[in-house]
């Protein structure tokens, strides 16, 4: 279980644990946290789940695959370095304590 810190772009924050195995989407999805819209359910074939890593977190987490790499091109605003799809970043030990900002807005 990993307590993932979720930050709309108004800065509201949401502190949920999300079990292992799970998506950080998956972690946002299930818990109502606004600004993650997941259209295409983790299939990493949309943009809507897209976030900003927080800078202290961007060497920690896996790196983005092809796939990723193709479909944040389609992100509002993404940033090279800390845009990620929480889809596919899986849950572990190692991202406990994992913050993410959302967006201005899912496209």
């Amino acid at each position: 279980m990993a307590k993932i810190t979720y930050i709309e772009h108004n800065g509201t924050q949401h502190v949920v644990d999300v079990a292992n195995g799970l998506t950080v989407m998956e972690g946002a999805r299930d818990n109502n946290i606004p600004g993650i819209e997941a259209d295409c359910g983790g299939a990493c074939a949309c943009s809507t789940c897209h976030v900003y890593v927080d800078a202290a977190w961007v060497d920690k987490v896996p790196a983005k695959d092809a796939m990723e790499e193709d479909m944040l091109d389609f992100a509002y605003e993404p940033d090279a370095e800390r845009s990620r799809l929480t889809c596919q970043l899986k849950v572990t030990d190692d991202l406990d304590g994992l913050v993410v900002h959302m967006p201005e807005k899912q496209i």
